[in-house]
């Protein structure tokens, strides 16, 4: 199996649950197998940032050299899981997937893109129109928005402003440990979303690693139904794609 690095620390929560998560599916696999033995886990290098000092180096759009710092604190992550000798790496959150093609530039093994699987995963089954639902930075990126159109999904953030500070303020909930009623703030602010820009119903694509703590017995699952709404997890989306890179399955 091939060596996994992890950046992560951005939360620090998902980060355990990235890892928790790759260290299950491997004891999966091994149990499915007549080998027994010890159960064999994947070895994993984290390199665990700073989420204040990520959050303060967030750059403007329009500026491109305001992202100098925010791009050059994960690319050096990355560079020192390199170094450790991961075979490939991911980053343990969305926000930074904003400026993957910026950060992962002169990286020297394979960075798996939260982006392009989820969007893959979106047309397996059968979505043609996707909610974002994540950091204000995730909401409103181009990059998301443009990745799930390469693959024919219509996705965007809320347009609906309410919604928009409704979804940042349950993701800081959460980060502090405040996951009561977690899910059905979830639901309300998807369904305020939904008359504002789509045709139909759209998939909810939970595109911050954070919010599916929300969904505290359904958070393994890479898509469920609540309340009648389709939820796709893009962490474990993300977390089964760099398994099946790891195992090349």
């Amino acid at each position: 199996m091939k060596k996994i690095g992890i950046v992560g620390g951005v939360g620090w929560q998902s980060t355990v649950h990235y890892y928790s998560e790759l260290c299950r599916r491997s004891e999966r696999l091994q149990l499915a197998t007549p080998a027994g033995g010890v159960p064999s886990v994947p070895e994993i290098s984290i390199e665990s940032l700073d989420l204040a000092k990520a959050v303060s180096f967030l750059g403007r759009d329009e500026d491109e050299e305001s992202w100098a710092q925010f791009d050059d604190y994960h690319r050096r992550a990355l560079m020192r899981l390199a170094a450790s000798g991961a075979d490939f790496a991911l980053m343990a959150s969305n926000s930074p997937h904003h400026r993957f093609e910026a950060i992962v530039r002169g990286i020297p093994i394979p960075v798996i893109d939260v982006v392009n699987a989820v969007a893959k995963e979106s047309t397996r089954m059968g979505a043609r129109q996707v909610l974002i639902l994540g950091t204000a930075l995730t909401m409103r990126s181009a990059r998301f928005r443009e990745g799930f159109a390469r693959h024919g999904i219509q996705a965007a953030g809320p347009q609906d402003e309410a919604a928009k500070a409704m979804t940042v303020e349950l993701i800081t909930d959460l980060q502090m440990g405040k996951i009561a009623g977690g899910a059905e703030r979830v639901e309300k602010i998807a369904r305020l979303s939904f008359g504002h820009g789509f045709s139909n119903q759209p998939a909810v694509c939970l595109a911050c690693t954070e919010l599916p703590l929300a969904f505290e017995m359904l958070q393994t699952l890479e898509s469920f139904r609540y309340g009648g709404i389709l939820f796709l997890n893009a962490s474990i989306v993300h977390i089964n794609a760099a398994f099946k890179f790891a195992t090349d399955q």
